[in-house]
């Protein structure tokens, strides 16, 4: 009896569960076995984390179940896949107990996605808090009311305006609209807290590029910029951060902010996973043809933000498309078409998708929008974003408790209430990347060589 080919997917991001649910429609269940490697059980739906934050969206509205397909037949490892052997088509996991196992493969698919990018800045990932995973906006809500908590019943005047300090860095959509939707939960909960001075509290983004989302282009980009100037948030670009302690943060223009919150959302890079194969990359993505394989790998295709897939749809030469939900969408579907493809011996076909736009939710009634490339603001882009938002969610139980959410929120507003989460625990960017994890090619080596398999 001939085994049936071994599919492994690694990363239940929008890439990684596209390619999965495909799978699962379009193969039957005697041509392959699928196997899903996610320390979650869920697919975080990443555009909605600033709305978390500021408590817009309950947590569990934007964390999808994996097991809720009516198709399900996926075997999920509950870990994170720390190195692969392209040679040996082995792919090495930790689980969440911490059990190091093999898993062997035919084919594997990864999108371990991307984790927070950062620099050598004296302080940084041990006091900023990060905004890439469900428990780090639990944990970023928590402590910005915290904060308005403890400045609240603090005699100390230089302790209160410290706390009323906030700092973001990062002038992209995950920084713009961490900033605004949290700012607006601040002045929110100024009627909650009498004996805080309004003045006192200082939201501050800050971005080394010379203007905010230069990818919406310059008239919508300043108008997000006049948008949240006007609520009183202090913008301040071609800046960065010089160091980062715990009671105050030091930007790269000299000067010193007394703060205790530092929000660091300055862009990604590809897992580090990537860099165990020992192939070759693009600005740390691994390079791959347009079908989204591996050349000189058997069974090997990447995609999502930890792949370089070529842009044909731009016919610019070296294009590869940008690290977005949508793009990540479309090629897990085609990866999946492209994977029972091989099982079946047919010939693969190359991913091709135009943008369909940008959406930015400044919250409230504000936002900016580019649709196929029309330029929409105030109501009709607020209509327009979370409509897209609210379509991109891949089940009805998800699209009912983010509507419902919505309205009750517009209705009731917020209770300002923390959950004690980050009673006891920092919570940073050191807590959150696990980038220590991941195996040297020594160290794969010796896992893969002398391991026993595992069923």
């Amino acid at each position: 009896m001939v085994a049936r080919p071994r599919i492994l997917v690694v990363g239940a991001g929008f890439a990684g569960v596209g390619c999965v649910r495909r799978l699962e429609r379009n193969l039957a269940r005697d041509e392959a076995d699928i196997c899903l490697v996610t320390p979650s059980s869920y697919q975080l739906y990443l555009p909605l984390l600033p709305q978390v934050a500021s408590g817009i969206l309950t947590p569990q509205s934007i964390a999808v179940s994996l097991r809720r397909s009516s198709k399900y037949r996926t075997r999920i490892v509950p870990g994170g896949a720390i190195g692969v052997d392209t040679r040996a088509k082995v792919c090495v996991v930790r689980t969440i107990t911490d059990e190091i196992v093999n898993e062997r493969y035919d084919h594997i698919v990864l999108a371990p996605g991307s984790v927070t990018r950062t620099f050598d800045i004296p302080g940084l990932v041990e006091n900023a808090r990060g905004m890439k995973t469900l428990a780090e906006a639990a944990y970023v809500r928590d402590h910005v009311i915290a904060q308005l908590d403890l400045a609240d019943a603090s005699h100390d005047p230089v302790e209160r305006a410290s706390r009323l300090q906030f700092v973001v860095v990062g002038g992209g959509y995950a920084g713009t609209e961490t900033a605004a939707c949290l700012q607006r939960l601040t002045t929110a909960a100024l009627h909650r807290y009498p004996r805080l001075d309004p003045k006192l509290i200082k939201w501050h983004l800050i971005d080394v590029a010379p203007r905010l989302m230069p990818e919406l282009g310059e008239k919508l980009g300043l108008r997000a910029q006049k948008i949240l100037r006007d609520r009183g948030v202090e913008i301040s670009l071609g800046v960065s951060i010089a160091k980062a302690g715990p009671e105050e943060v030091t930007f790269t223009d000299g000067r010193v902010v007394p703060t205790r919150t530092l929000i660091w959302t300055a862009g990604v890079v590809a897992s580090p996973l990537i860099a165990t194969l020992g192939a070759e990359t693009v600005k740390g993505r691994l390079a791959v043809d347009a079908e989204m394989t591996l050349p000189g790998a058997d069974g090997v295709f990447a995609l999502g933000d930890a792949a370089a897939v070529p842009d044909l749809a731009k016919g610019e030469e070296g294009a590869v498309c940008p690290p977005t939900a949508q793009h990540a969408m479309r090629q897990g579907s085609k990866v999946a078409d492209n994977v029972i493809a091989a099982i079946r011996h047919q010939p693969l076909k190359p991913y091709r998708h135009r943008d369909l736009g940008l959406v930015v939710d400044l919250g409230g009634r504000d936002a900016v929008s580019k649709p196929f490339g029309i330029e929409l603001r105030g109501v009709t882009a607020q209509a327009v974003a979370r409509g897209y938002h609210w379509s991109a969610l891949r089940t009805n139980v998800a699209k009912t408790r983010v509507m419902t959410n919505w309205l009750l929120n517009a209705v009731a507003g917020d209770d300002f209430v923390r959950t004690g989460f980050q009673s006891r625990k920092p919570a940073t960017l050191v807590d959150f990347e696990f980038t220590h994890a991941y195996l040297s090619p020594e160290e794969l080596r010796e896992q893969v060589g002398e391991a026993v398999p595992h069923p």
